[in-house]
């Protein structure tokens, strides 16, 4: 259990602040993550990773010449939101384009990629490679469905040697995918990991067993069996991967021994030599193998095994020279220290003009905002304990700092007399910001776009709550490219949307509508219970998340709930 913290809800930015200190000769802060405190070469292509915080030495640690040129880096076990990967991707960025490279995790694909947008649309090209090495997670004919775990290193050191050498934006993207399809993993765990502040493990695994398959935000595995013994263990995983070996591989290998937290330098040893015994009996030639920390999960107990397939091609940038705070390999020539000025980037947004009728509905928007906040507050534990069934358990701690920052942001707005359009773009844009993950970005587009749809009018008419609904609705499928049946947030949100336009299309009052909504969303959430996931964290765990619904589903049904009740006691006022 981590006990050294202030603040739980502070713990990863000072432990980035602290990361920085420690390692100033390679990484400088910026808001959203680090960059190169070193110059890079003009035109040379910036690799930029990153994900959640809790992973170390993944992302912050292989940040430096030779390896990444940024890392945005997002709370525990979350990913970064759009506006901290874009930041870091301008800080970062020498001319020659950004590749972004990450774990195939729905939040990180979901803020990488709204990041992405922005930065094609101001002429920086962007592209993004997926890191999808994990076994155990979707079948071989479903690789693109897979996430990402100790593999990342693979894709990122390919990617930043290639960067390196002064190989353009397609050769990088082209290696750094040829990398990912030649890299395997599967992990093992004995114990789950705790957050910080948390009082007990996001999951447990019975004495004397051992979790297989596991993710490396404090997913539980796929599944459990008796604890092996060491040869037994090494057996498992090298069998597990040699059965997923990549098409036409040769016989060249890197194998990784990666711990996961609190499985330490001995034990990874001893179990390497068993690893190494059966692959060379398996006709395999060992290259450049690693042991040790490589991509982390607090303190979980547990490890992960990673063969990386090698081509002449790949082996060249593998043993290529690294330099950074966690891996280095080779010598590189020592590199300038680079101006901390150009590193701010201020984005300022004109103040929008609003009308007095919206101006006032800001002050009901702050209103609606407070009453969400306070039901996910109440709920807040019982939606992580929900989540931890079959994904990470953040849902609820993450909904939290969303709507924390949300409300944070309307009530700074609506202080300094800001519209509704105004006031609800700022509190969708820190919803993202500090909550990262999935539901980060979906409510917060969500609430831009409601207040992107009603604008700054004279007057608001029932037709216009509808409209706002509908663009809610728009947002969160086209964002999050979930359907009905999925188990995810969808399920709630279209009876939700579907009722509340047939009640005000009926002549039904605001708070009658909403609060018939409310119950149709509430209801929908409960029947996720029967369904299997097809998105999310979730979706590899899906037998153990029958019989439970889905907790993005039941936040959502409870926040509809909470608004309409506070709707309703306008309307009686």
């Amino acid at each position: 259990m981590t006990k050294i913290f202030d603040d739980p809800a502070q713990f990863a930015d000072d432990a980035l602040d602290g990361f920085v200190a420690a390692n100033r000769q390679y990484v400088a802060r910026v808001d959203g993550g680090v960059v190169r405190s070193t110059e890079s070469p003009q035109g040379q292509v910036a690799l930029v990773i990153g994900g959640g915080s809790g992973h170390y030495p993944a992302f912050a640690g292989l940040v430096g010449a030779g390896l990444a040129a940024g890392s945005a880096c997002g709370n525990m076990f979350a990913s970064p939101s759009a506006g901290q990967v874009y930041r870091v991707a301008k800080a970062s960025q020498a001319g020659g384009g950004v590749l972004l490279s990450y774990g195939n995790y729905a939040g990180d694909v979901l803020h990488f990629g709204q990041a992405q947008d922005k930065l094609n649309a101001e002429g920086i090209e962007t592209r993004t490679v997926l890191v999808t090495d994990d076994i155990a997670s979707a079948p071989l004919a479903e690789i693109g469905k897979r996430r990402g775990i100790a593999g990342d290193l693979t894709v990122f050191k390919v990617a930043g040697a290639a960067a390196e050498a002064g190989l353009d934006l397609d050769e990088v993207e082209r290696l750094a995918i040829k990398a990912n399809l030649h890299t395997r993993s599967l992990g093992v765990a004995f114990a789950g990991c705790t957050l910080p502040g948390a009082g007990e493990p996001l999951f447990t695994v019975p004495d004397g067993m051992m979790s297989v398959g596991l993710g490396i935000h404090g997913e539980p595995g796929i599944s459990e069996q008796p604890l092996p013994t060491a040869s037994e263990l090494a057996k498992l995983l090298v069998d597990g991967l040699l059965k997923d070996r990549p098409h036409a591989a040769g016989t060249r290998v890197v194998p990784i021994l990666n711990g996961l937290g609190t499985v330490k330098y001995d034990e990874l040893f001893l179990l390497f030599g068993k690893i190494e015994a059966l692959l060379t009996a398996a006709g395999l030639e060992i290259v450049e193998p690693e042991c040790g920390e490589l991509v982390t999960s607090l303190d979980m107990s547990g490890l992960s095994l990673t063969l990386f397939w090698l081509d002449e091609e790949l082996e060249k940038f593998w043993a290529a020279p690294a330099d950074t705070p966690a891996f280095r390999k080779g010598n590189l020539a020592p590199r300038r220290a680079r101006s901390l000025e150009a590193l701010e980037d201020a984005e300022a947004t004109p103040a929008l003009v609003a009308t007095a009728a919206s101006t006032a509905l800001a002050a009901t928007a702050v209103g609606a905002l407070k009453e969400a906040q306070a039901v996910v507050v109440e709920h807040e534990e019982a939606l992580g304990k929900l989540d931890a069934i079959a994904g990470d358990g953040d849902h609820g701690i993450g909904m939290r700092r969303g709507v924390d920052a949300a409300v944070a942001a309307a009530e700074k707005s609506h202080a300094a007399g800001a519209g509704l359009e105004e006031l609800l773009a700022a509190a969708g844009e820190q919803w993202a910001e500090r909550a990262g993950g999935t539901s980060g970005a979906l409510w917060g587009a969500a609430v831009t776009a409601v207040g992107r749809t009603l604008g700054s009018k004279d007057s608001y008419t029932a037709a216009d709550a509808a409209a706002a609904v509908n663009a809610l609705r728009d947002a969160i499928v086209t964002l999050g490219k979930a359907e009905a049946g999925d188990k995810t947030m969808v399920d709630a949100l279209l009876p939700f949307a579907d009722t509340f336009t047939k009640a005000i299309d009926d002549g039904g009052s605001l708070a009658g509508s909403l609060r018939a909504a409310a119950q149709a969303a509430a209801e929908a959430a409960d029947a996720t219970a029967a369904l299997s996931p097809k998105k999310g964290r979730a979706r590899p765990l899906a037998e153990k998340s029958l019989g439970h619904p889905d907790p993005g589903a039941v936040s959502f049904g409870l926040i509809a709930r909470r608004v309409a009740e506070y709707a309703a006691s306008i309307e009686s006022n």
